[in-house]
């Protein structure tokens, strides 16, 4: 894809009223612990124009489908899609083309949005022009193990410089998380590309800029997030984003710098462990590869043990050890997950981090 060049001028949109109605779009797949609260953060939102809320309801084992149904029948703004695949892009779609407002705003069952978020998102769209934009995103946890990957998600050290993790200033950004939409230019551009299983908003934001819009960043909006509460969870989950963001870079023939660390340092402590396994054997012994491999790999872990210790908070040792735990779990797992994706492509990876069954 080519890029647009900077002083092209922007399309013009329509000029939205002072409260244009509202979609929520949400797809959920085993979300029982989380769905009632989530759609009671959606459903009191202080706003005064119309509102709709669509979820989109994957094939759950546990009782997610029965709670929708009853939020649904207790509230006539709520509607229900199915989504059989359960694959996210088709879900936000089903959804999407089931709403009927001119803004829609993508919501999630592990996000929980503030009273005036949408009051403030629509005010934002309107002043700027964007279409789309996005706040922060931030992490909580209820579990100890879910408090340290809170942790983690809130800083740099985690998942890196993206600027929705904990960025201060209103921006053009590549993404926005979750997103507050405007219809028209999701029609325009044709929605999400159901062909890709993570990294679906990256990959929509980056056609809405080819088209010439503003996808805008702005720390006005805070958003919520919970993320996964176990290692084996938040392990899938990173490995699946992993992939889908090598097969994005794959095919896309680019990448911003801030993804590269997890898959070399992915790369480093790998080839620190297979060299150190053939150094047992006698094989290598007085490789530099392999001694540049070692250094770097106890470079790595002894950094990850600082941070752990110092930067990421958390109480005694306990939090601290979990603290190493998580950022060890996200980098690796999202490092081989990249290296995966681009050398061999997604095929059909999935996130199975929120599968019980």
């Amino acid at each position: 894809m080519t890029d647009r060049p900077s002083d092209a001028p922007r399309p013009t949109l329509v000029p939205l009223p002072e409260h244009p109605g509202v979609s929520y779009v949400m797809p959920v797949l085993n979300e029982a612990d989380n769905l009632a609260e989530a759609v009671g953060a959606v459903l009191s939102q202080e706003y005064p124009g119309e509102q709709e809320l669509v979820i989109a309801l994957g094939a759950s084992t546990d009782n997610t489908n029965t709670i929708a149904a009853q939020l649904a029948a207790g509230d006539v703004r709520i509607r229900l899609v199915d989504n059989p695949d359960n694959d996210i892009p088709k879900g936000l779609n089903r959804a999407i083309l089931a709403s009927h407002h001119p803004i829609v705003i993508r919501v999630d069952a592990h996000s929980e949005l503030p009273v005036g978020y949408t009051a403030t998102a629509v005010a934002i769209l309107r002043r700027t022009g964007a279409a789309n934009l996005g706040g922060v995103m931030v992490a909580r946890g209820r579990t100890p193990f879910q408090q340290a990957v809170a942790r983690a998600y809130n800083s740099p050290f985690g998942l890196g410089g993206g600027v929705y993790h904990h960025g201060a200033k209103e921006a053009e950004a590549d993404s926005a998380y979750l997103g507050v939409f405007r219809r028209e230019v999701l029609d325009e551009v044709g929605y999400y590309d159901e062909s890709i299983r993570r990294g679906e908003d990256w990959e929509l934001n980056h056609r809405i800029k080819q088209a010439g819009h503003l996808v805008l960043f702005t720390p006005e909006l805070e958003v919520t997030y919970w993320p996964r509460t176990s290692i084996d969870a938040l392990r899938r989950q990173m490995f699946a984003t992993g992939v889908w963001r090598g097969h994005l870079v794959r095919e896309m023939r680019g990448t911003p710098l801030r993804y590269l660390p997890p898959p070399l340092v992915t790369l480093v402590v790998s080839t620190s462990l297979a060299g150190g396994l053939a150094q047992l054997f006698g094989l290598g012994r007085r490789s530099p590869v392999l001694a540049v491999a070692h250094l770097g790999a106890l470079g790595y872990l002894g950094g990850v043990g600082v941070v752990s210790a110092t930067r990421l908070g958390g109480d005694g040792c306990r939090d601290r050890a979990l603290n190493a735990v998580v950022l060890l779990t996200m980098h690796l797992s999202w490092g081989a997950g990249f290296l995966r994706g681009f050398l061999a492509g997604a095929q059909t990876t999935v996130d199975r981090s929120r599968v019980t069954t």
